[in-house]
């Protein structure tokens, strides 16, 4: 379902699910870390299902709103991301392990509270259910708390490798023709985009006997936004004249217009 709303500066499109259709009703933006950079990076939490957002842009292109015209041609995409991706370097902080020591025991809580993002609070009873697929936990009385377990986590990344290696030539016929070793090496890319090189990605080329660069080589065609969407009201940097301006609409026009399927190439992953 398409839908847009108006920012200060301009109005956007966001293709994502329809809040209420299924779960709690509610949508929302959060700004969280990724996993990988640390950087500031905006989610759409939606339904209860976490949602990574991604950026699409052709160099000339515009968008038909009702009667009107939107000048800026970009698309952002709500898409489905695993939450303990997300999770994964906060439970890794938190165990404070050190050398052969596997760490401590934390509280969902303690673990979930991150100076000046508040969004990892809303984000608690999705990390109750889905932690202990990688995690010791321990019940105190009324209280649980988790563990990041090494074993646990490479079971879980090894199973995500095997599943995307089988899944890739399904989805493109130019994953189809490539060699096995490429797939995997794709696969393993691909889950890179979501892990620290150290230890998980450098833990996953050691296993399946592939070198770092390797692994890293392959960009994104749709590029997962920083905090480029926070809040229906919020300015950002994208435009330098620092006009709080709202985007004038144009009457519509339909020449030389084109279906939105013409608008997208193939999505897949660039390949050298």
């Amino acid at each position: 379902m398409g839908s847009c709303w108006e920012g200060i500066d301009e109005s956007r499109l966001l293709i994502a699910p329809v809040p209420g259709a299924n779960g709690d009703g509610s949508a929302r933006f959060l700004s969280l870390r990724h996993p990988k950079t640390g950087v500031s990076t905006s989610y759409l939490l939606c339904n209860g299902l976490l949602q990574e957002l991604h950026w699409f842009k052709q160099p000339y292109g515009s968008w038909f709103l009702g009667d009107y015209v939107s000048e800026v041609g970009s698309l952002y995409t709500a898409t489905p991301i695993d939450p303990v991706f997300i999770m994964l370097p906060l439970f890794e902080d938190a165990r404070m392990k050190k050398g052969d020591d596997p760490g401590k025991f934390r509280q969902l809580d303690e673990i979930l509270f991150v100076n000046d993002y508040p969004g990892y609070q809303q984000l608690f009873s999705i990390a109750r259910d889905c932690m202990e697929i990688v995690c010791e936990s321990k019940e105190i009385g009324s209280t649980k708390f988790f563990r990041l377990d090494d074993k646990m986590v490479f079971a879980w990344l090894h199973y995500k490798v095997c599943q995307l290696k089988q899944t890739l030539p399904a989805l493109d016929q130019n994953y189809a023709a490539r060699e096995e070793k490429d797939t995997l090496a794709d696969s393993v890319s691909i889950l890179g985009e979501y892990l620290k090189d150290d230890p998980w990605l450098k833990l996953l080329c050691d296993h399946f006997k592939l070198n770092l660069p390797e692994a890293k080589r392959i960009a994104a065609d749709i590029e997962v936004c920083p905090s480029a969407i926070e809040s229906p009201g919020k300015n950002t940097s994208e435009k330098k004249t620092g006009r709080n301006v709202k985007q004038a609409k144009k009457a519509k026009v339909e020449t030389e217009s084109r279906n939105i399927k013409e608008m997208f190439t193939r999505a897949s992953r660039r390949r050298n």
